[in-house]
């Protein structure tokens, strides 16, 4: 054998390490990336299966587990029942951690011998009350409501709220008040036009509704036509009221104390002149706020769900 024959068989011994090395480089890349892929397909499944477990919290751990393992399942599966856990925040029972494990094949990198790899996820949703609450209707609720007794809050069935009955045990403590607010907190004048009133109960108010106080609107906004209009468009529809502790002063000058929110189901209301009531159902609700952090603060039943891990 001669000396340039040694030198190409060397030569093609050399390529073809060369190659086997640069194939494998090539399959670790694109199976690691496929690899990454399915590792946030899992993380999307378990964030959105935790978010959707929290909408039972934190009343009902039963149904919180049978939401995310339905979610889960609809959307690629890899949870289990003993990937899901339970904890407490601020409520007992109002944190859910939600688990994931699938396999990851691998295809270019099974010539490397790797036939797949397991990717996990984990997702942490609360469910919480509200410190702050968007698309608020302008109607108030009195906090010793007989149907915001319940535990845990609110009682069910068909109830009234009686527009007139204000103050911390009725009986009027506001003159001239009727149980309307001035949701803007920048804007100091319980005289607030009905139109603005109506689009608040159609639409709710757009900006972000924090606890304290608020000027009461007039009483004659309620019967107003367009607030009725509005009004009669929210019928058999899930709206969010303020609850009030306390009013103080009369009329426009009163000041309503609002300490959180209740979600309601209007079916019927009644507009008589110096009088009114809006017929319906108190319900929990899943709404759209930010959670207040503190243990104490007064649940009406309204919560807002959001990821915390």
């Amino acid at each position: 054998m001669t000396a340039l024959s040694r030198n190409r068989g060397q030569a093609t011994v050399l390529t073809i390490l060369f190659l086997t090395v640069l194939l494998g480089m090539a399959a670790a890349v694109l199976d690691v990336g496929a690899w990454f892929h399915e590792k946030r397909k899992l993380q999307a499944t378990v964030d959105a299966a935790a978010l959707a477990g929290a909408q039972a919290l934190p009343d009902d751990t039963a149904g919180a587990s049978s939401l995310a393992l339905q979610y889960a399942g609809k959307n690629g599966g890899g949870v289990t029942g003993g990937n899901i856990s339970f904890s407490t925040t601020y409520l007992p029972n109002d944190t859910i951690k939600v688990s994931g494990t699938k396999p990851a094949p691998g295809f270019f990198s099974q010539i490397l011998g790797i036939g797949s790899v397991t990717v996990h996820a984990s997702a942490k949703a609360r469910t919480g009350t509200m410190s702050q609450a968007k698309y608020v209707a302008p109607i108030t609720v009195n906090y010793k409501h007989p149907m915001l007794q319940c535990t845990p809050p609110p009682c069910t069935g068909t109830t009234a709220i009686d527009l007139l009955d204000l103050g911390p045990s009725g009986g009027g403590s506001a003159p001239g008040s009727f149980g309307l607010i001035n949701l803007n907190q920048n804007d100091p004048n319980g005289n607030i036009g009905a139109n603005v009133l109506a689009s608040w109960m159609q639409s709710g108010f757009q900006n972000y509704m924090d606890l304290g106080k608020y000027y009461a609107a007039p009483s004659s906004n309620f019967n107003n036509s367009q607030f009725k209009d509005a009004l009669n468009l929210r019928l058999n529809t899930e709206v969010l009221f303020p609850v009030y502790k306390t009013i103080t002063g009369p009329g426009s000058n009163a000041q309503y104390d609002i300490i959180g929110w209740v979600g309601f189901v209007p079916t019927s209301f009644q507009a008589n002149g110096s009088s009114g009531k809006v017929i319906g159902s108190f319900k929990r609700i899943i709404w759209t706020g930010i959670q207040g952090g503190k243990a104490n603060q007064q649940n009406f039943g309204s919560y807002t769900v959001q990821l915390v891990d």
